[in-house]
């Protein structure tokens, strides 16, 4: 374990005791692969934080480090205020929700959620009532005699989650549990585990790559790309405030198109697009003129028809995704420019037709400008 620098020392007094969890200047290598580069991060007593990104981000080697798995190359974690980097995982105080389940399949279902009760030696009539309890909480009570391989995908989660439970941890740790899940399924027990977490009141962190379960879940999100953390908020602030242009790709769906500054203030700029059009955007404080920039444009933001907006651009309409309750209209401003407009209730709405050529109003404050190098 690499000490931390003198500059760093009094971090550690100052949060100790204020963060369920915190991280300072962990590095993670593998081989002469950089997974987790200079990271920092303090988690709230009873958050349910996620680190967010994709494959390679350096997120579940984060987690990993944080549940003892792994040991950091340099840095240090705490939990609690606790220096923890010589304690093994099963003295830690966290337990962790598996994407596999890891269930043994020779254990009952009750077995299996007392299991870390039974190395913790608490007495069996303890250990039968918890584990009563906690099947009652996800929803399997009096299935404590069936086997892991009586039950379904998602009943095998359920117990996995018992599990972790039980031993009633400080910290609760996800490791992308609902991945192998049908979509429904997934939604479905989204919203159970935030609100059994909430109700336990136990600070989780959650991997995942799928940003609607992020959005769905979190009290703040961290996005990760290449071992750092590219920003950190909550799902609302991620999604209308990105900091760049990689998280705002990232988060939900989004037209990004290519322009240059040539006014800005503190927080707002003028922007000409490289369709030749004009805009007035937001960006985070880091645009100033003359800077090359992404212009970040919600669908749902945006408005088929001129609608006496300032700013328009007009395409050919090329595709019509129509879902229902919303419908999304594909529009090829330019070579290089296609605009997806989402438009909600379309059947009150008369949808344009294939090959129409079609304005698509901006609204003032639906621009935001990001660097390009984010």
């Amino acid at each position: 374990m690499t000490a931390l620098s003198a500059a760093k020392r009094p971090a550690i007094q100052e949060t100790a005791g204020r963060y369920a969890v915190t991280l300072l200047g962990i590095r993670k290598e593998f081989g002469s692969a950089v997974a987790v580069e200079d990271l920092d991060l303090d988690v709230r007593p009873g958050e349910f934080l996620t680190l967010l990104g994709p494959s390679g981000c350096g997120k579940t080697t984060t987690l990993n480090m944080i549940a003892g798995f792994l040991t950091p190359d340099a840095g240090q974690i705490m939990l609690d205020g606790q220096d923890v980097h010589h304690l093994p995982p099963d003295r830690r105080d966290t337990a962790m929700v598996f994407q596999q389940y890891a269930l043994f399949p020779h254990l009952t279902v009750g077995r299996n959620v007392g299991y870390g009760l039974q190395m913790r030696k608490r007495p069996k009539p303890e250990i039968r009532k918890r584990v009563a309890e906690a099947l009652e909480r996800v929803g399997l009570a009096g299935k404590e005699d069936r086997l892991p391989g009586q039950l379904s995908g998602g009943q095998q989660q359920r117990v996995a989650l018992a599990r972790a439970i039980v031993v009633q941890p400080k910290v609760l740790l996800f490791d992308e549990p609902l991945s192998n899940l049908d979509l429904k399924l997934r939604e479905q027990l989204r919203l159970e585990i935030k609100h059994l977490q909430r109700e336990l009141g136990i600070t989780s962190i959650f991997v995942t790559h799928d940003q609607t379960e992020a959005l769905v879940m979190s009290d703040r999100i961290a996005v990760m790309r290449g071992g750092r953390i590219d920003q950190l908020d909550t799902p609302e602030m991620i999604y209308r405030e990105p900091a760049n242009a990689f998280v705002a790709g990232f988060i939900g769906q989004s037209n990004l198109i290519s322009g240059v500054c040539t006014e800005a203030g503190s927080d707002r700029c003028t922007i000409e697009l490289s369709t030749s059009n004009t805009v007035h955007a937001r960006h985070p404080g880091t645009v100033t003129a003359g800077d090359s920039v992404r212009v970040l444009l919600r669908p749902e933001a945006l408005r088929l028809g001129s609608d006496g907006a300032p700013s328009t651009l007009t395409g050919a309409v090329i595709e019509i995704i129509n879902e229902g309750n919303i419908a999304t209209v594909v529009v090829q401003v330019s070579t290089d420019v296609r605009l997806r407009v989402a438009v909600s209730d379309p059947g009150a709405l008369r949808l344009p037709t294939l090959g129409d050529v079609i304005p698509v109003s901006i609204p003032p404050g639906a621009a935001r400008a990001l660097p390009t190098g984010g």
